[in-house]
């Protein structure tokens, strides 16, 4: 009899070896599911308010009496704003979400091209442009090796792609991607994009980064 097989996030499975916590605080059984729900709401804001800053990561720190929210992002001047205006709102934003004092730290991503999130969404935007998802990831494919600093990357687009009756899946490698390898640094991303007039299209991203031995717990 077949065996379905079972899926792992590349990520959550490098957890405490090459890949941090983005939540790092501790908290009891009592009050655990409450902050893990605001770390939620917090993400989720940040994600739609400051998506044209390109949201590579967002890690959350929690002190004794205010909330930590570093923000790695493509381009933090839309983040700051003009004369710091729209991280001051922003930080007010979150403080009312969650009813407690948050500083908002934004860090620049030095090479956007190799961080499989923001790859994955560039792909997503040009699909619901209605670009050929096949060029989108080749497009994306060349730009990562060109920088010179990874090893390998693999694209999957699926959907209904170009409007057809039935959903495929398209793909793009280049390199080499282990996927059991745990020290090997794979950074990864699964994004949705809503394509008109032919439903949604999942984009995932794997990108190896090389091997990393060293642990990632700060």
């Amino acid at each position: 009899m077949a065996r379905g097989s079972h899926k792992v996030n590349p990520v959550g499975f490098r957890v405490g070896v090459n890949k941090n916590w983005t939540s790092r605080w501790y908290a009891n059984k009592e009050t655990y599911a409450d902050k893990f729900l605001v770390d939620r709401k917090i993400k989720k804001l940040v994600n739609e308010k400051l998506k044209a800053a390109g949201v590579a990561s967002v890690v959350i720190k929690r002190m004794v009496n205010k909330i930590v929210v570093e923000l790695y992002v493509a381009r933090p001047g839309v983040v700051i704003g003009r004369s710091g205006a729209g991280i001051t709102a922003f930080k007010d934003e979150l403080t009312k979400l969650v009813n407690q004092p948050v500083e908002v730290k934004p860090f620049e991503v030095k090479n956007p091209d190799i961080i499989a999130k923001l790859v994955a969404e560039n792909i997503a935007a040009q699909c619901e442009k209605r670009i050929n998802p096949k060029m989108a990831m080749q497009k994306a494919a060349d730009a990562a090796k060109a920088t010179g600093l990874i090893k390998g990357i693999t694209i999957w687009v699926g959907g209904r792609i170009k409007g057809a009756d039935m959903a495929r899946v398209e793909k793009v490698s280049w390199g080499f991607v282990p996927r059991h390898t745990i020290r090997a640094d794979i950074d990864y991303a699964n994004v949705e994009g809503q394509v008109p007039r032919a439903g949604k299209h999942g984009i995932k991203v794997w990108i190896n980064k090389g091997e990393k031995n060293t642990y990632a717990i700060d």
